[in-house]
């Protein structure tokens, strides 16, 4: 589950990277570890800055999937993304209208 869909709110990439970078973080390479660092000790804190909160449900669920971050495995987002790459300009996928 990705941090917006558990918020029901769209969270800013860039203020999330801002906000891990100034902890010291790589955004670019977090880890398993780095990433439950922010989610136990720093993320209430970034969502209040941003206006949103997490309700314990969605904590849960979140956290849950979060202790299965591989960070070597791409995420939806980045799957999706490769293959859009990877398409040559032009094309158009199954589901395309013309």
């Amino acid at each position: 589950m990705e941090l917006s869909v558990a918020i029901d709110a769209l969270v800013p990439r860039y203020a999330l990277w801002l906000a891990l970078s100034d902890l010291g973080h790589d955004p670019e390479e977090l880890s398993r570890s780095a990433v439950l660092a922010f989610f136990d000790e720093d993320l209430d804190s970034f969502l209040a800055h941003e206006g949103h909160a997490l309700n314990e449900r969605a904590r849960r669920r979140l956290r849950r999937d979060l202790d299965r971050y591989d960070p070597a495995r791409p995420t939806p987002h980045e799957f999706m993304e490769r293959i859009s790459l990877a398409r040559p300009a032009g094309t158009r996928t199954p589901c395309s209208r013309p």
